[in-house]
């Protein structure tokens, strides 16, 4: 079974920007940040699984075209 790098990344990306609101709501609130750190957790994991295991890894420039691919496949 072949695992979908591009997919990881492109989730843990989305993950990692829906966690901010969480992490600001609990920072504004003066409570412990406990969803938006499990989900920065599992976010960060996903990309650096996506880097180690796709060989060669990604440029940065890539990224954006890799998200779009994503989105693209989810459509067709």
């Amino acid at each position: 079974m072949e695992t979908d790098t591009d997919l990881l990344l492109t989730i843990g990306i989305v993950l990692l920007v829906l966690s901010i609101p969480s992490l600001l709501s609990a920072w504004v609130e003066s409570r412990a940040p406990r969803i938006g750190a499990i989900m920065v957790i599992a976010a960060l994991g996903l990309i650096i699984a996506a880097l180690v295991i796709k060989p060669g890894g990604y440029a940065f420039n890539q990224v954006p075209g890799v998200m779009i691919g994503v989105v693209a496949r989810l459509f067709q």
